[in-house]
């Protein structure tokens, strides 16, 4: 192995992960193929995840650790991993999955037999937090497909996890993408971007186990007496910063989409399909409604910050009616 330029970098972003980094780190390092470095990202982990990493780190040369010293959120922290790659392909890696030993062997194959392909990777399963098969993952996606409007399409409307996004990713297509951006469902465009650069591949084995488990940062992050819908909350998930802002994340969304296109690198026979994709996205009363309550929750955001400050605001001909208002009470 050339252990400046391996052939593929795994990312691995963390915070508080004891639970199941461990399990997850014994799978990557079980890789069949071995020409690999593995890059942990800790994000200021309050638990015993940087002794594990660290020791796990001084056992094998393959991983690269980093701590760093304040929280910038999940979004930062996988474009950190990525940054501090070196390999032709790239592999982002979540702490609480599970890969077989196949996994890398498998896809690498056949990126290195198809050259049309930007990414590859295997059917999932879902398990819980005691490594126990819940369901087997099957949603069928053109991403196959030779036409870019019909991989763009599948990604963009249909319902499906993303889970793509752990699979093994050309570094040179990815290099060409803003990454991950610091907005929900960021992880969902970036898909779409990558399927207007290339095809994927599906392999037909269960080769990636998905945990699904109650202390998911999803899992904590979203509380149903929350004003805010679960995508704004996610947005705040996904870079601490989106808090203390108005925010409109299904239009971001859009825009996202449209930026996509514009970038791509397609003829312009296959720029208006996907832009016709795009207008059928915007016909279903389903994205309208989600628009429409963006800007809804963003006036009531608004409302509530012009409130608060003019509360706050000290006038001379404010103060007479607070005294009133004050006895009256």
């Amino acid at each position: 192995m050339n252990y400046l330029q391996p052939c593929i970098s795994i990312g691995l972003p963390v915070y508080n992960g004891e639970n199941f980094i461990e399990e997850s780190l014994k799978s990557l390092l079980a890789q069949n193929f071995k020409d690999f470095e593995l890059i942990i990202s800790d994000n200021a982990s309050t638990d015993r995840t940087r002794v594990i990493c660290k020791a796990y780190a001084a056992q094998d040369k393959r991983i690269r650790y980093y701590y760093n010293q304040e929280n910038l959120g999940p979004a930062w922290n996988y474009n950190r991993v990525f940054e501090l790659s070196r390999g032709k392909y790239f592999k982002w890696a979540a702490h609480d999955d599970i890969c077989t030993p196949e996994f890398l062997e498998k896809c690498i194959e056949v990126l290195e037999n198809n050259p049309s392909v930007v990414l590859c990777y295997p059917k999932t399963k879902i398990i819980n937090e005691f490594s126990e098969l819940i369901e087997n993952y099957n949603v069928e996606l053109k991403t196959s497909s030779p036409e870019p409007h019909e991989r763009f399409y599948d990604l963009t409307r249909l319902h499906h996890r993303c889970y793509q996004i752990f699979g093994v990713i050309r570094r040179s297509t990815l290099a060409k993408t803003p990454l991950i951006g610091p907005y929900a469902g960021s992880d969902r465009v970036l898909l779409a971007r990558l399927s207007l650069y290339g095809q994927f591949f599906e392999l037909p084995e269960y080769l990636f186990c998905a945990r699904r488990h109650p202390r998911q940062s999803i899992e904590l992050l979203f509380h149903p007496k929350r004003k805010l819908t679960r995508l704004h909350q996610y947005a705040v998930w996904f870079d601490p910063a989106n808090a203390s802002r108005i925010i409109l994340p299904n239009w971001r969304i859009l825009s996202e989409y449209l930026s996509s296109i514009r970038q791509a690198p397609l003829s312009l026979y296959e720029r208006i399909g996907c832009y016709v994709q795009m207008a059928h996205w915007l016909s279903t009363y389903w994205n309208w409604a989600k628009l429409v309550r963006d800007v809804l929750i963003a006036a009531m955001q608004l409302l509530e910050y012009s409130y608060k400050t003019l509360k706050n605001i000290q006038l001379p001909w404010l103060t007479p009616l607070r005294s009133r208002r004050n006895l009256l009470r």
